[in-house]
């Protein structure tokens, strides 16, 4: 045998050819625009966190003598109509307008993704039923539905963040069935299967592990979209009902002031603008990072 298989390299007319290793790389965090989109995250997190640490002033408080001053190193932000710092509103309303956001999307993707998996895993009559139930509700353009729920329930926290779940429901549960589907006829789950292995094990330990990482990314891009949700149904009058106004019910109090007061309407445009970039160029790069054809060489 060694003698055959010396001969066969030795020989002329025979070219052997090294296939060349498949190798997976880390992901390159060298964007700057990945790091900066980071860094804006983080700041905004922390006025939602620790508000006093970041402004001096309350957002409460009216001062007579300043109202509607342009933007200046004692008020960067500039006054409102009634003298309060706008800095210390943006500031302070990022805690509702990021809350909002984040709990719409926690409990969207949970109950989302949960319902994607039962469905596209048992398959049959209740996934057929589920996905026509799904599609009649994704008709609805999602921030009509939510604007519909939200103006029938009543202006609160509890009815915005329903509301926004509601109408990102279908869209978690869509994606998350398809990634099941895709992943539960692969050799090494039939393979499993053929060996007896409890349908349990093989969803906790095969099917899952491969198909979160679809989920990952839309809930970080979801989580810009709940934030414009949000924004939009304050503006209307359909949000959080508080001392402190959040960023789309400071937009709807400073449309009236746009040529007295530019400024009291454009920093919270900016907040909400910045942060839905930031939110997306994350999502961006961890749907490069989890792509295999992006991670491939």
């Amino acid at each position: 045998m060694r003698q055959v298989i010396s001969e066969y390299k030795n020989h002329k007319d025979v070219t052997i050819l090294k296939k060349k290793p498949m190798i997976l790389h880390s992901p390159k965090f060298s964007n700057i625009f990945l790091w900066l989109s980071i860094l804006v995250i983080i700041f905004l997190g922390s006025c939602s966190i620790i508000p006093g640490w970041i402004t001096s002033y309350t957002p409460t408080t009216m001062q007579a003598d300043q109202i509607l001053q342009a933007p200046s190193f004692k008020h960067l932000f500039g006054t409102d109509y009634f003298g309060r710092d706008v800095f210390s509103l943006v500031v302070y309303g990022s805690r509702a307008s990021l809350l909002v956001g984040i709990c719409a999307v926690l409990v969207s993707s949970l109950v989302g993704s949960a319902l994607g998996m039962i469905v596209g895993y048992i398959g049959g009559f209740m996934d057929v039923i589920f996905m026509r139930i799904v599609e009649i509700i994704q008709t609805i353009p999602s921030i009509l539905l939510a604007l519909a729920l939200a103006a029938a329930m009543g202006p609160s926290f509890i009815n915005l963040v329903i509301a926004i779940t509601i109408s990102a429901i279908p869209g978690y549960a869509r994606v998350m069935r398809g990634q099941i589907l895709s992943v539960k006829n692969r050799p090494f789950i039939l393979a499993s299967r053929s060996i007896g292995t409890p349908s349990y094990i093989i969803f906790l330990k095969h099917i899952l592990p491969n198909s979160y990482s679809p989920l990952i990314v839309m809930a970080t891009n979801g989580l810009g979209t709940a934030i414009l949700t949000s924004a939009g149904l304050s503006f209307l009058g359909l949000g959080v009902i508080r001392d402190i106004p959040d960023w789309g019910l400071l937009l709807s109090q400073g449309r009236n002031y746009l040529t007295a007061g530019w400024w009291i309407a454009t920093f919270p445009g900016l907040a909400i603008a910045l942060f839905v970039l930031a939110v997306n160029i994350i999502g961006d790069s961890l749907r490069d990072y989890f792509d295999p054809k992006k991670r491939i060489e």
